[in-house]
């Protein structure tokens, strides 16, 4: 069963991850859902639970995953899609099933990376359409029976790949986009604050993802600490 999964230990604080104004308020708003959790439970309101984040690469959606679950204070389980993807007819369904009964024993965050590799498994010849039924069926029954004392976050960069009934069975869909110029000068200053102000001058480049950001940050701060290097060998 561990095949199917593992457990990430790397942790990410929420105040590291940068979003635009509008993940940044139903972030929010989900982890005080969560503070709250029992008083809501009182009254008998639901406590949000199944999350799509959806968007270009490198915009910040696993270090989101990562940041909510320690903010949770919970471990989060990341689904390895190498093995529940199958080329056995029918196989990948009841991977998918044996995952979520193993994941329900868990007070955790449930994390799918490219979740859209579920809807693309077309090598099944003229079986086909009936495998992708059989997968899509299992998962649209097992998110709705997904315990409420667990958490589901799923991440796509293809989500017109995913079915759309399963696509309205998460409560938070959530857009990843390219961070305006604004919002990538505050990410750049806060990257180059703990390096030496000699070596902070870089050329900032724009329209452009976070991931790429900080390549671009340690790319060229790191050509400033070799030339300052190389300067004091008398070397041009």
């Amino acid at each position: 069963m561990s095949a199917l999964f593992f457990t990430d230990r790397s942790g990410v604080d929420i105040k590291d991850v940068v979003f635009n104004d509008g993940v940044a308020v139903q972030i929010e708003q989900f982890l005080k859902e969560y503070r709250f959790k029992d008083v809501l439970e009182q009254y008998e309101l639901p406590v949000n639970n199944k999350m799509l984040l959806y968007g270009k690469t490198g915009c910040g959606k696993t270090m989101t995953a990562r940041a909510i679950a320690k903010e949770l204070d919970r471990k989060i389980i990341v689904v390895n899609l190498a093995s529940i993807v199958s080329s056995k007819l029918g196989e990948t369904a009841k991977n998918v099933a044996a995952l979520f009964k193993e994941v329900s024993y868990h007070d955790a965050v449930l994390f799918f990376d490219e979740f859209d590799t579920l809807g693309q498994v077309r090598d099944y010849d003229s079986r086909d359409s009936s495998e992708m039924k059989r997968v899509v069926n299992a998962i649209l029954q097992l998110v709705d029976n997904f315990p409420s004392n667990s958490v589901l976050i799923a991440a796509t960069n293809q989500i017109k790949m995913i079915d759309e009934a399963l696509v309205r069975r998460f409560q938070l869909r959530l857009e990843f986009t390219s961070p305006a110029g604004e919002t990538l000068d505050s990410y750049y200053d806060k990257l180059l604050t703990k390096y030496p102000a000699e070596f902070r001058n870089i050329n900032r480049k724009y329209d452009i993802s976070f991931a790429e950001a900080k390549n671009e940050v340690f790319t060229q701060v790191k050509n400033n600490i070799i030339q300052a290097e190389l300067a004091k060998e008398g070397i041009n």
